[in-house]
């Protein structure tokens, strides 16, 4: 099921960043086991003079990130990472040692501005032998007290405030220093998308430097074509003398220079001394926002870049991304033929999760059958991570067709209720599914056996407990996939995928969106699809 966020002309990649293998902390992954194998450090990088790296020519790129010291060749694209704190020359560099926050618990709440509080919920278990997608889902409870859906993406525009609605009931002195703050923090971005480390260090205090030095390096090697920061509100003065803390809401793209930015709201610490300009003392994670923190910010990356995807992971793993990224490729023009209400997404963001990572990135805590989900992230964007541990080889392709047709299918704000989860899902199975025969559905198995018992016949009632048995969760997309399949033998692609339009991003009601697009009543499209499955599946 689903969960719950550019260098601009002239800052191409070049030879300023010089490479190196960063010295790796108790997070990564080397020497967990997973059931692919996927975490042995012997698949790591490759000796140094490993086989160069072909460029992909992406439209519109600003050019090739630099690949790590013998990192293996990408077929379909440009794998770069591993850029750590030596990643620019003329920097001295240092080794990335920033203690790692501790993941959120399950059912942590937080709260988006303006948004009421909600929990992550049930994400997609294994079959027997294949790990289950998600489309990781969040629950908010609306005015009259019904739980609805609303994906993680639901956040402030990804730009930032407009000035004219930003709360600037402080002091002429509080405005006065906000402004200060701000300047820095466009020489930071400025510094960023020019391929200067230095300068991105140059306002942040000593202590500071190891974590932006690694987060500098991540950014890079996404190819990140737009930062822009924006502050919200004034400073508030922290609990030491001369310490403030400013929230941030920074809109970024990677890749492409011309997207509509992702966001991430940031909270900074900073130390004021005099008329000194203002020096950073510490950049949170982004743990309080409706995403959690993304990869970027809590870990080394190694990035494989293609023309219609990003592959990124730990350099532990980093030698699965030529593999992914031509899995992920191929995944991808599955997907984009289900953007129903606008162009497919400029690029498709996957994140491959070792074991550390999968607990610790956009907040952790999935159930232990997850092995995959897409999270909205602002700018009409779904991160998807896939978890290492869970994947076993013959599981991925179908996997990343479902996730992709999640990012590709869903609006920004999510869809309205639960009703329709049966279609969210079994839209993204039929996608996974990829044209195989019925007969050959992975998960029949599964739906025969909730046919047979336990389910009470009604679509609307058919999302999986966040503590549902495996059999249940497999069984309940499986319902999914056969009912959408069914709709599309009777209807055809393109009127389902009307239908899904009107229903999850016009959000008419099944009655009114068969009505509009079937020109049949919803009721007698319910039981034609049920019978149709407990024929196939009972």
């Amino acid at each position: 099921m689903t969960d719950g966020d550019e260098r601009p002309a002239g800052a191409a990649a070049s030879g300023d960043e010089q490479p190196v293998t960063v010295p790796r902390d108790g997070d990564d992954t080397v020497g967990h086991p997973s059931a692919t194998g996927t975490d042995d450090p012997g698949q790591g990088a490759p000796p140094n003079g490993g086989p160069s790296v072909k460029d992909d020519n992406v439209a519109g790129d600003p050019g090739p990130a630099a690949a790590p010291n013998g990192a293996p060749a990408a077929e379909n694209g440009n794998v770069a990472g591993d850029l750590g704190p030596a990643g620019d020359a003329g920097s001295a560099g240092r080794p990335a040692s920033e203690p790692g926050p501790q993941p959120h618990p399950p059912g942590h709440q937080v709260t988006a501005p303006g948004v009421h509080p909600f929990v992550a919920v049930g994400e997609r278990p294994a079959r027997r032998w294949r790990l289950w997608a998600v489309l990781g889902l969040v629950l908010v409870l609306v005015a009259c007290g019904v739980p609805g859906v609303l994906l993680l993406g639901l956040v402030r525009d990804a730009a930032g405030r407009p000035a004219a609605d930003r709360e600037d009931r402080g002091t002429a002195a509080e405005r006065q220093l906000r402004a200060r703050m701000e300047a820095q923090l466009d020489r930071q971005a400025a510094a960023l998308l020019d391929g200067d480390r230095a300068g991105f260090l140059a306002v942040a205090e000593p202590a500071a430097r190891p974590a932006l030095t690694r987060r500098y390096a991540a950014l890079r090697a996404l190819r990140v074509t737009a930062w822009r920061p924006v502050a919200d509100g004034v400073p508030a003065a922290a609990d030491r003398p001369g310490e403030w803390r400013l929230t941030v809401t920074v809109g970024y793209c990677f890749v492409v220079p011309g997207c509509t930015p992702s966001s991430v709201e940031l909270g900074t610490r900073w130390r004021v001394a005099g008329e000194a300009e203002p020096l950073l003392t510490a950049v949170e994670e982004s743990r309080g926002t409706p995403a959690g923190a993304r990869p970027w910010e809590v870990s080394d990356l190694a990035v494989a870049v293609g023309k219609r995807a990003v592959v990124a992971t730990t350099p532990a793993l980093r030698g699965k991304l030529p593999g992914l990224l031509a899995q992920a490729e191929a995944a991808a023009t599955v997907a984009d033929l289900y953007a129903v209400a606008a162009p497919p997404p400029d690029r498709y963001l996957v994140y491959y999760a070792g074991r550390a990572e999968w607990q610790r990135w956009y907040g952790g805590g999935r159930p232990k059958w997850t092995a995959g989900y897409a999270v909205g992230v602002g700018g009409g964007h779904h991160d998807v991570v896939l978890n290492a541990q869970s994947l076993t080889p013959g599981g991925v392709d179908d996997l990343l067709r479902h996730e992709l047709t999640h990012a590709a299918s869903l609006p920004d704000g999510g869809y309205a209720d639960r009703s329709s989860w049966w279609l969210v899902e079994g839209l993204a199975e039929y996608a996974g599914a990829d044209g195989q025969p019925v007969d050959r559905y992975e998960g029949l198995a599964e739906a025969r056996k909730l046919v047979r018992g336990g389910w009470n016949g009604r679509l609307d009632a058919l999302a999986p407990a966040d503590d549902a048995s495996d059999d249940r969760v497999g069984g309940a997309y499986g319902i999914g996939y056969l009912a959408v399949h069914h709709l599309v033998d009777r209807f055809g692609e393109q009127r389902v995928l009307d239908f899904f339009r009107a229903v999850v991003h016009e959000r008419l009601s099944m009655a009114e969106a068969a009505d509009e697009v079937f020109g049949e009543p919803w009721s007698g499209l319910h039981d034609d699809c049920v019978a149709y499955l407990r024929a196939v599946a009972g």
